[in-house]
């Protein structure tokens, strides 16, 4: 029998509504019984903890992983587990580890022999892949692309190249208040045949989950896409 604790990946709701509708009674269990957790924001986790009805949520310790965590501090956050006690993971935003810095936990939970036990739960990456139409068999999750206009257009005709010649789906997500840039961009610099999806506002009452090509979209009014979460995705 481990000796040590165990590391459980929590996903947190994505929407301001419904935000239970795709968290399973199990996760509640978990979470309900769990004392420590390691969070990017202590104030978005105990909002979360609220959520998920934690009975005190005053006694929740909670450890914080996000870009000031030098990797020192990293190794500190398992001590609990090698020692024994269970842990939650939670992201900001969806699951724990897909575009977030819990994936150095994880990773050094493997390295030290700590069991990880990842939940079910909503990710906005994910649900866009499988309502995107595109190969669900060879896709990239490529994470933030370059800020510079000039260094994202190579990157999107890279991606563009990828699709077209390995039938790799390609997706990519930006900061909200960048998305219409974006958008712009990849009009301005994919084939008029390239399909380009985006899942708008996923799990939540205004959500659009949108594929069109490029010749289509030039033809329809632009969408609405300021400060707002919207998963990009390319493919042939």
């Amino acid at each position: 029998m481990s000796s040590t604790g165990k590391l459980y990946l929590i996903p947190v709701p994505i929407g301001e509504e419904y935000q239970l509708l795709h968290i399973p009674a199990y996760n509640l269990e978990v979470v309900s019984r769990l004392k420590l957790f390691i969070a990017e924001d202590a104030k978005t986790a105990r909002r979360f903890l609220k959520t998920f009805k934690y009975p005190k949520i005053e006694e929740a310790e909670i450890l914080l992983l996000n870009e000031h965590t030098k990797n020192n501090d990293v190794l500190a956050l398992i001590k609990p587990l090698l020692s024994g006690q269970d842990v939650g993971l939670m992201s900001d935003a969806g699951c724990p580890g897909i575009a977030d810095p819990g994936a150095e936990v994880v990773a050094l939970a493997h390295q030290k022999n700590i069991p990880v036990q990842p939940l079910v739960g909503p990710s906005s990456i994910v649900m866009s892949i499988m309502a995107s139409g595109f190969n669900g068999q060879n896709f990239a999750f490529v994470g933030y692309l370059p800020i510079d206009k000039v260094q994202r257009s190579k990157r999107l005709r890279e991606l563009e190249t990828m699709a077209i010649k390995q039938k790799q789906a390609q997706f990519f997500i930006e900061t909200p208040y960048r998305n219409e840039a974006m958008f712009d961009n990849l009009l301005e610099v994919l084939n008029a045949n390239t399909r380009l999806f985006m899942g708008i506002n996923i799990n939540s009452a205004r959500q659009q989950l949108l594929s069109k090509t490029v010749q289509e979209w030039k033809r329809l009014p632009k969408p609405f896409l300021h400060k707002i979460p919207v998963v990009f995705g390319i493919y042939q």
